[in-house]
């Protein structure tokens, strides 16, 4: 099956800092990620209608640097490629299931249902 979050780039408020915003589901879920020292791409916050913003701690898993620079290449663009957005931002939201809310990943379909 293949999924289509159609992701956006989007603004947050002051309060809600962050190097990088993504949206998508039609705005159901926001994205927060923000870039280290080391230019490593790290997932600091996501929200979903229904359950709330989840903030996750600095011990969060960063994406290694391959996949980081091809994420900081892709939220650069003016049109994100989707298939490619979907592949990094999965595969940060899976180094990280432990510090997100199972029920709201698997609601969303962000996450594969064990």
């Amino acid at each position: 099956m293949k999924k289509d979050f159609d992701f956006f780039k989007t603004t947050m408020p002051d309060i809600r800092k962050a190097d990088f915003y993504l949206g998508c589901l039609d705005g159901s879920v926001f994205i927060d990620f923000n870039l280290t020292t080391d230019n490593l791409i790290n997932l600091c916050r996501i929200s979903f209608d229904g359950y709330g913003c989840c903030n996750l701690d600095n011990n969060v898993k960063c994406l290694d640097k391959v996949l980081s620079k091809d994420f900081i290449f892709q939220i650069n663009k003016d049109n994100i490629e989707q298939e490619k957005m979907t592949k990094l931002v999965l595969e940060l939201i899976q180094l990280n299931k432990d510090y997100v809310w199972t029920d709201a990943l698997e609601e969303y379909n962000l996450i594969d249902k064990q």
